[in-house]
């Protein structure tokens, strides 16, 4: 008698246990406006400032387009492809079943969240990702070809890898650690990065003329929305309200503020002067960095990420730059898609529980070793650097049949601001 009224006394918590939980949707909401505060006005005002004041507006308005275009594709059959059961073809790629979120009401759960909101984070995944390549052909890409390249570059890379990791698809079922984007974010969108910049080519006069930042003040501004939105996408992405939500916030942290000064110190060695420039650009390895490691790591850990990060990027920034003479303009494949590489693989060593004040919360599955889980990790970076390189490369030579990619000689030079919208950005 006493075991059946225990077991009466514990189903309300029960139920609540398996039903909506209003703190958990509470911090997702918040979360989902965070990071759809990284991408306007956040990485909008980070790349603007980056570029030259002819082609502010060219930047803003791909940013934002980008971000109304995305929105409507993951509501026809964005969200469906990289969240549904595919039946038989799963383990690639989802399947139809709530294609313009049919089937999501207001009562229908994800975990314990409404459904709707879980779709409308991960929305915001997928607006900032092809938004983050913008800065690789930054000054230089026709408008209308932008955009349908986003279009398709996020049916054809970025959902399909979306579902891989996260949707239950073959890397998840591997066991691949990627708590907030390091392959599905950060990886993709910096290795197509790099293949639009060397399919456009360089910008007019690179690498001889400076091409120096024509409004630090705004980018440091957006840097700075970047750093506080962050806390949405990588605290978020524990979909609850929760200690490995705060946990995830306090290592973004850390990690964002050894980048910074590593990066920095890198510069003033080398350079003989700190930059503003410098340490912005440090504190987006050092997040991006830390992005896929930030729910199975330590404090600690996280202070060898950001350090590893910053050290790492600089150096790869000017490899690519100066060594291979690759105009990725605002540096998107040195930043993002290194540091995610960089964040995917460190996540599968400092998850370990055996490393002292280093250690982490253990390997995706009990029986892993170190080697075990590294070697997924690794898996999952290969696979998704060559398949988005391919992709991307073969998407934008579609794109090219039907219209050319990048703006004339004569464009190029008025500006793109005025040559394709007709607008200054500044009437001075």
């Amino acid at each position: 008698m006493k075991k059946l009224i225990a077991v009466l006394l514990m189903l309300p918590s029960l139920a609540l246990a398996d039903g909506l939980d209003t703190g958990d949707s509470a911090w997702i909401l918040t979360a989902t406006a965070l990071v759809l505060f990284m991408t306007l006005p956040g990485l909008s005002l980070f790349y603007g400032g980056l570029v030259r004041s002819k082609n502010i507006l060219s930047v803003l308005m791909q940013c934002f387009a980008i971000t109304c275009a995305v929105s409507l594709v993951w509501l026809v059959c964005g969200y469906s492809l990289a969240f549904s059961d595919g039946g038989s073809m799963n383990a690639w790629i989802g399947g139809l079943d709530h294609v313009f979120f049919s089937g999501i009401n207001r009562d229908t759960l994800e975990g314990t969240l409404p459904k709707s909101l879980h779709g409308l984070f991960q929305m915001t995944f997928a607006i900032i990702t092809p938004a983050l390549i913008v800065g690789a052909f930054a000054e230089r890409m026709r408008f209308g070809p932008m955009l349908a390249f986003s279009i398709l570059w996020l049916l054809g890379v970025y959902i399909p890898v979306c579902h891989w990791v996260w949707g239950g698809g073959w890397l998840a079922d591997l066991g691949l650690y990627d708590f907030a984007g390091g392959t599905v974010v950060h990886i993709t969108a910096g290795v197509a990065a790099l293949v639009a910049a060397v399919v456009l080519g360089n910008r007019k006069g690179f690498p001889t003329q400076g091409m120096m930042p024509h409004n630090m003040t705004m980018t440091v501004t957006g840097a700075g929305m970047l750093w506080v939105g962050w806390f949405g996408f990588n605290g978020g992405s524990a979909l609850a309200a929760n200690g490995d939500a705060a946990m995830a916030m306090l290592v973004t942290h850390i990690s964002a503020a050894a980048g910074s000064l590593a990066w920095m110190t890198m510069e003033w060695k080398k350079f003989g002067k700190p930059s503003a420039l410098g340490i912005a650009t440090g504190m987006v390895a050092g997040l991006g960095t830390i992005t896929p490691a930030s729910g199975f790591v330590s404090p600690a850990a996280a202070l060898v990420i950001g350090l590893s990060a910053g050290v790492i990027c600089f150096y790869m920034v000017i490899f690519v730059k100066h060594k291979l003479k690759i105009d990725d303009s605002l540096d998107v494949f040195p930043v993002h898609g290194i540091g995610g590489i960089l964040g995917t693989l460190l996540a599968g060593v400092f998850a370990s529980t055996e490393l002292g004040l280093f250690s982490g919360y253990g390997f995706a599955k009990p029986e892993y070793t170190m080697l075990d889980q590294l070697g997924v990790q690794a898996l999952g970076v290969v696979a998704t650097f060559v398949y988005t390189a391919l992709v991307t490369w073969g998407l934008l030579k579609l794109v090219g049949l039907f219209a050319p990619l990048r703006v004339t000689a004569e464009e190029e030079t008025q500006g793109l601001d005025i040559a394709l919208h007709e607008e200054r950005g500044y009437d001075l």
